[in-house]
């Protein structure tokens, strides 16, 4: 699932990263930022990337849609979501990515695994 993978290249580079499950087959990306916020990337079920922003139940900013995201591969989308600036409510793109964190675990273990069929190590 792509959404699996790219959220753990995220945990991978440091990024507070969870899958988020919005429906039966809907799937979306968390990053919890260090405010106490909350961007979910694409859980719309749409093609391009966009987010929205909450803290405690209640939206507090966006990132509006990223022209030519619905080509985007894996790679342009972790790179996406780490340049990303919250700083404002309309969220907008650094120039360059920060630098990777050290990474942090990949969650789910052997209950992963089993939910996902067993399909990967």
């Amino acid at each position: 699932m792509k959404a699996r993978r790219v959220v753990d290249a995220l945990r991978e580079r440091g990024t507070e990263a969870d899958l988020a499950r919005v429906g039966v087959h809907q799937f979306g990306i968390n990053i919890t930022l260090p405010d106490g916020r909350e961007a979910t990337w694409d859980s719309d079920d749409t093609a391009s990337l966009e987010a929205q922003v909450m803290r405690n139940g209640m939206l507090v900013g966006f990132v509006p849609e990223i022209p030519g995201s619905d080509s985007y591969t894996e790679e342009q989308i972790i790179d996406a979501i780490v340049r990303t600036d919250y700083d404002q409510p309309i969220a907008t793109q650094k120039s360059t990515a920060p630098p990777p964190a050290p990474a942090l675990p990949i969650k789910g273990g052997l209950f992963r695994r089993f939910m996902d069929g067993f399909r990967y190590r």
